[in-house]
């Protein structure tokens, strides 16, 4: 195990609070847009989702590490939030499938991390003040010069992130003799989703986030098209808004998950806008209309589609509704075979209560 001694460490949030706590991960400096995740399990696939990207999370959860890490158990290629944020940081772990430490994980990825900080009181201050930027550092304790590196970080409202983690060549997932082929945009494609793909005799040709419609139709001729989840700002994504539009004009099955879900809504005139906090967690409820059942589903997102556009538009029909606060959690289009959710039916909050959008994508492209 690596040697791990708890230095000091500081967080600092963009509306000048200050958090004191010690040093996990790599000693450093990181900054990024603070948020937080109820989920009481699950660190491995929140640290290696590329949705968060950019992000520090705050892990509500008292205990992290606690079950070690798995190279099988995870979402991406590397860690992707920016930082954590932590109550107890557990390096000792208690499983026989763990390959190593969360100490060492972190270490080995060069992510900076903060713990024994009161996580109760700093996600009571988020829920308060909304998200925000936000500065760890473990190697500058001096709270002005935190404060003038702060100041410099963007704002991810506006922010095009996901060509920065979708893949930069294509690949392949399933078996090549599969009935279905399916042509999915990375815009940071959980390696969860393509595994319920391949479960469902689904051939997946997985193309970089700025791939065109003709390019992904004359190299793969697939039978559908999945839009993935990502990160960042879906309003500063024209390019995939303009390949949404042309599947759409092609009549092709599409089916869009998250990020897809609002570049489906931009494709028909609906606006996004970016929440006060964003749902993450595992345990929203979220009520089928058209199927008049609930679900409980695992949610990541800080941008979502604006409800009234959503009910005045003449080209799609609300699906789902967040049963917290009423938000749009799926469309479809009205005269295609398009649709999406807002959530992760590839998690296992319900545990697989989701899971049928999966079968009902396949069905459009029977």
């Amino acid at each position: 195990m690596t040697n791990y001694t708890k230095l000091p460490a500081v967080l600092l949030l963009a509306d000048g609070t200050v958090f004191h706590g010690k040093a996990a991960g790599k000693i450093g400096t990181t900054t990024g847009e603070i948020c937080f995740n109820t989920g009481m399990t699950g660190y491995q696939e929140i640290f290696t989702d590329p949705s968060y990207f950019g992000q520090i999370m705050v892990t509500t959860n008292a205990h992290i590490g606690n079950y070690g890490i798995s190279n099988e158990e995870v979402e991406s290629g590397k860690i992707q939030i920016a930082g954590l944020v932590c109550k107890n940081y557990n390096i000792a772990y208690s499983r026989k499938q763990a390959d190593e430490s969360i100490q060492d994980y972190f270490q080995e990825q060069n992510i900076t991390c903060i713990s024994d900080i009161d996580t109760r009181q700093l996600v009571r201050h988020i829920r308060d003040k909304g998200a925000m930027n936000a500065i760890i550092s473990s190697e500058i304790l001096d709270i002005e010069e935190l404060k003038a590196r702060l100041a410099s970080v963007p704002s991810m409202d506006g922010l095009e992130l996901s060509s920065q983690v979708s893949t930069t060549e294509t690949y392949t997932f399933g078996k090549e003799d599969a009935t279905y082929r399916v042509a999915v945009l990375d815009l940071g494609v959980k390696k969860n989703i393509l595994r319920n793909f391949s479960d469902r005799d689904v051939y997946a040709k997985v193309y970089p986030a700025k791939t065109t419609f003709a390019e992904m139709e004359a190299d793969f001729k697939p039978n559908g098209y999945f839009i993935s989840n990502g990160p960042g700002d879906p309003s500063a994504m024209p390019y995939a808004v303009e390949t949404v539009k042309e599947i759409l004009a092609a009549d092709k099955p599409m089916f869009g998950i998250c990020l897809g879900h609002q570049l489906l809504a931009l494709a028909n005139d609906i606006p996004t806008k970016k929440m006060f906090n964003g749902h993450r967690g595992l345990n929203h409820p979220v009520k089928n209309i058209i199927k008049d059942h609930c679900e409980v589903t695992s949610q990541n997102h800080g941008f979502g589609v604006v409800p009234d556009a959503v009910h005045a538009s003449e080209k799609v029909e609300i699906t789902h509704l967040n049963l917290n606060d009423q938000s749009i959690e799926g469309i479809r289009v009205k005269d295609k075979k398009a649709f999406s959710v807002q959530y992760h039916p590839e998690s296992s909050p319900g545990p697989h209560d989701s899971r049928y959008l999966f079968d009902d994508f396949v069905e459009l492209m029977k």
